[in-house]
């Protein structure tokens, strides 16, 4: 069994920052590919951005392509995604994910979520 729990999520204005973290436990870390995703209402479960299990390799979805940053922290066992310049369609609920191979490229791949954390942007 793994554990995610996300934390950073908030109300910013546009055109600001959140840091959210990802921490893991019961599991090997390092050799699982990680992601997030968000889903705002009544829209469909997105994958924002992803990093191998090595962290060399990432992707990031067009829409937070330039703005976001995904990071881990193998020693802490810990996940970030540095969100810049957010805009008001950035709101949703992000959700941390693992998954049982080096790579997240879709759901598809997810063996484990997290609970989720609420992300607001104002206009």
């Amino acid at each position: 069994q793994v554990q995610l729990v996300e934390s950073g999520g908030g109300l910013v204005q546009a055109g600001g920052s959140l840091r959210l973290s990802c921490a893991a436990s019961g599991r090997t870390f390092s050799s699982s590919g990680m992601g997030w995703f968000r889903q705002a209402p009544g829209k469909e479960r997105e994958l924002v951005a992803s990093i191998s299990w090595s962290g060399g390799n990432t992707y990031y979805a067009d829409s937070v392509k330039g703005r976001f940053t995904i990071s881990r922290d193998n020693a802490k066992n810990t996940v970030y995604l540095q969100m810049d310049s957010l805009k008001p369609d950035d709101t949703a609920v992000y959700y941390c994910a693992a998954a049982q191979r080096p790579w997240v490229r879709s759901q598809d791949d997810v063996a484990y979520w997290g609970q989720g954390t609420q992300v607001t942007v104002s206009s």
